[in-house]
């Protein structure tokens, strides 16, 4: 197993998203840009060079920053990856996010116990999103 501290290309990105599912929840006509947008990115590679894991920090790299697409390849959860990618980024996190900054997620109600091991934890505040195609159509006069 090799940790890299790099995005996935898009390629890897699909194959990842699309291995756990999210392939018809993710726009990759903007994975790209999305990408190039992140503001750190780690992988795990398999002997043979193959992504196995990925993540990725997102957010305005000054006070707020988001792990995002943490994902692991089914046949390879359950063996440590997720924690190496996790520490992996709170290094990050610990020598490039200054003081006081915001550090969040979004986490199925199955992930949370894990995701407590890093000191993320819920807070007083209520996580609220949407996705374009709900709002295109309203008035919100």
């Amino acid at each position: 197993m090799i940790i890299k501290e790099r995005l996935p290309s898009c390629i890897e990105y699909k194959k990842m998203c699309e291995s756990v599912g999210w392939g018809e929840i993710i726009n990759f006509s903007v994975a790209e840009k999305s990408l190039n947008n992140s503001v750190s990115g780690v992988v795990v590679e398999d002997e043979n060079g193959n992504v196995i894991g990925m993540g990725r920090i997102v957010g305005d790299g000054a006070i707020y920053f988001y792990i995002q697409d943490i994902v692991v390849s089914p046949k390879h959860q359950k063996k440590g990856i997720g924690n190496i990618m996790l520490n992996n980024m709170f290094e990050w996190l610990n020598n490039n996010a200054p003081s006081q900054s915001f550090i969040g997620l979004f986490a199925t109600t199955e992930a949370e116990e894990f995701y407590k091991k890093f000191t993320l934890e819920k807070r007083d505040l209520i996580g609220l999103f949407t996705v374009k195609e709900i709002i295109q159509d309203q008035n919100f006069t």
